[in-house]
């Protein structure tokens, strides 16, 4: 039976990116469904599916999964085999707690940063609060990187879950020019260079769709 992914808008919707990178570096097949996060029907339509009524949602077959880490979760358990999260125990209690950690943290950073894969790169003053974020993140990212991260350029080596979780972050990196250490510069362009992200960033680009509240310019729309 063919899972279903419900998203939202590739240019902004954070949330739903994950997931989606997560299926698609795992090789994992899925349908797509894209939701316009304006769509009038918006909330009928993923709320069907969500007691959150947010995206994304992951269809498979009777079972809705919403909120993007537990569907991270739920494929771990579907395809054990696709190494979602690290196989040593010691690695894989570690990510798990830096992709819970991004999933109800760093609240400040995603509210003075939204996801905006059009914007061009530009750097912009930014609170104090949201540098903590990026501070306490980035100190995270060089703890992994030097504990488990030897055998490829992402958190734990080889991509996988906890980095699905922190691509947003990166992309907020790159997009407003945030200083970073050399370790998480490098990071954020080993995941710009993922495939999976590619893919992703090359369709948002295409979308036309305008929401005012995460353009940072508005009235200004900045596009690349």
């Amino acid at each position: 039976m063919t899972l279903k992914l419900i998203i939202g808008n590739k240019n902004y919707s954070s949330w739903s990116m994950r997931p989606w990178m997560a299926m698609k570096a795992a090789g994992i097949a899925f349908e797509e469904i894209l939701v316009p996060l304006d769509a009038p029907d918006f909330k009928a339509r993923v709320g069907a599916h969500s007691l959150a009524g947010k995206v994304p949602v992951l269809l498979d077959g009777e079972a809705a999964v919403w909120e993007s880490i537990a569907i991270i979760e739920h494929l771990a358990e579907r395809f054990p085999d696709a190494r979602i999260w690290p196989q040593e125990p010691v690695a894989r209690a570690f990510a798990r707690s830096l992709a819970t950690q991004m999933h109800g943290g760093f609240a400040a950073l995603r509210s003075a940063l939204p996801m905006n894969l059009w914007r061009p790169v530009e750097a912009r003053a930014i609170p104090e609060a949201a540098t903590r974020d990026v501070a306490a993140i980035t100190a995270a990212w060089r703890d992994a990187r030097a504990a488990h991260g030897a055998g490829g350029d992402f958190l734990f080596g080889a991509f996988g879950g906890v980095d699905a979780m922190y691509a947003p972050v990166a992309s907020r990196i790159r997009t407003y020019a945030v200083p970073v250490d050399p370790v998480s510069a490098a990071y954020v362009e080993a995941v710009h260079a993922h495939p999976a992200f590619v893919e992703w960033k090359e369709a948002g680009l295409k979308e036309t769709g305008v929401l005012p509240e995460d353009e940072i310019d508005w009235p200004v729309v900045k596009r690349v």
